[in-house]
């Protein structure tokens, strides 16, 4: 890696921190210059705007996201402990250190859901991504025999992609010590309800 990549992948996972807890709208590049002891210009050399910034913030944590939770969820067998995994890895995202204000994904939601643009189309993006891999592995627990023939994996995704935001709502706002208890409780009883009668 480049001296120039070194230093542009610091201003994004620093960057991505602020985010993290101040929302993608809350970045100042005259701040974030100072805090890393660069020139408004050094900064500008690698964003060209503020909005390249938030797409790129967004970018690295996509990746980020499919390394950490996406892929290890892949690699097990097919069904509910496919989505087991997706489904435990995504709290822990939500509950890491490197990201103090939660899940930026599900700040950015409510950050831009009314604000188009490019940020916004990225975003959305990459949310519809994570909406058809669990879509998708349902599926193939249907195709498998391993989740009831009759089951809707579209609206099993959405109920799955609203316990990790109700989660991050509980834990972040609500401040409820027993979120992750009741969002796996909620969890396993889809899980129950997708799996064939005896």
């Amino acid at each position: 890696m480049s001296k120039g990549e070194e230093t542009r992948d610091r201003i994004v996972r620093y960057a991505a921190r602020v985010a993290s807890r101040d929302g993608l709208e809350g970045l100042s590049i005259g701040a974030l210059a100072s805090e890393l002891e660069m020139s408004k210009s050094g900064l500008f050399a690698h964003f060209g705007s503020k909005q390249e910034l938030q797409i790129e913030i967004l970018r690295a944590a996509a990746l980020e996201f499919e390394r950490k939770v996406v892929h290890p969820a892949l690699k097990q067998p097919r069904g509910a402990p496919r989505l087991r995994t997706l489904f435990d890895l995504w709290l822990k995202w939500v509950n890491a250190p490197e990201t103090p204000g939660g899940c930026v994904f599900i700040a950015a939601a409510f950050e831009l859901d009314d604000h188009p643009g490019p940020v916004r189309d990225f975003l959305v993006e990459q949310q519809r991504a994570l909406f058809d891999v669990i879509a998708r592995s349902a599926r193939v627990a249907v195709d498998s025999g391993l989740f009831r023939k009759d089951l809707d994996c579209e609206q099993l995704a959405l109920e799955v992609h609203a316990l990790a935001i109700g989660f991050h709502h509980a834990r972040r706002l609500l401040r409820l010590r027993n979120a992750e208890a009741l969002a796996r409780r909620s969890f396993d009883q889809l899980i129950t309800r997708a799996l064939p009668a005896d």
